[in-house]
């Protein structure tokens, strides 16, 4: 049984996703240190240079090749700027069954560029890989990534209750953290055979072409903000 995914670069019309390379630290470290990103996902605050680094150069060639899952570096295809994260996680193989999460810089929020890479990746999971189910699980109250999810044609299955921390700003700069309830959504290969937007812009090639390994340890619970 297969139990890593392949080294893939994934492209839509406008998108480019890629494995993580040094030269992202700098446009990494300043989209993670959004106040947006703080605030939904776990990643360390503030997040460094250091951190930037490690993910990029380390962490992220872990988190494929131990069997973890795979994530992307989302760019821009006209700019090659960095616009996002796109992480698949906690794999089970067994079941052909992940996670999916995601996060937005701020510099291209309103775009649909989160829809647009989360959906891409779901046809590569399904139609390549052979995957059957991908979850992803979204803050009671982080309605931009709710939307997200329902774009791109998931099924709300229900509240884990009480079952994640987010983080709160308060009036002097420093952080809360406060519990959460989510929601949890799911897709499956059948929900998209009843029509995907961007189906005709997908593609994906063998990242070594490029000369890069794929993959990104990541802190991300489904987070987009327009």
């Amino acid at each position: 049984m297969t139990t890593t995914f392949p080294d893939v670069t994934i492209s839509t019309d406008r998108l480019v996703l890629r494995p993580f390379e040094e030269d992202d630290v700098t446009a990494l470290t300043e989209m993670m240190n959004d106040e947006n990103i703080t605030a939904w996902t776990t990643a360390p605050h503030p997040y460094t240079h250091a951190d930037a680094h490690a993910w990029a150069t380390r962490q992220s060639h872990a988190e494929r090749t131990e069997g973890r899952g795979i994530v992307f570096a989302v760019t821009e295809f006209l700019t090659q700027r960095l616009v996002g994260i796109v992480h698949l996680q906690n794999t089970n193989w067994r079941t052909r069954a992940t996670e999916v999460g995601y996060v937005t810089a701020p510099w291209a929020r309103g775009e649909g560029y989160a829809s647009e890479s989360v959906l891409a990746v779901s046809q590569w999971l399904f139609r390549d890989q052979g995957f059957e189910r991908l979850e992803l699980r979204t803050a009671a109250d982080n309605t931009a990534s709710q939307q997200v999810a329902q774009k791109i044609g998931c099924i709300s299955e229900g509240v884990l209750r009480n079952a994640w921390i987010v983080r709160t700003q308060n009036p002097d700069g420093t952080w809360t953290d406060t519990r959460t309830d989510l929601i949890v959504w799911s897709l499956l290969p059948e929900d998209l055979d009843e029509g995907d937007e961007y189906d005709s812009a997908y593609g994906y090639e063998d990242a070594y072409s490029f000369g890069q390994r794929a993959g990104a340890n990541g802190y991300a619970v489904g987070a987009d903000w327009s």
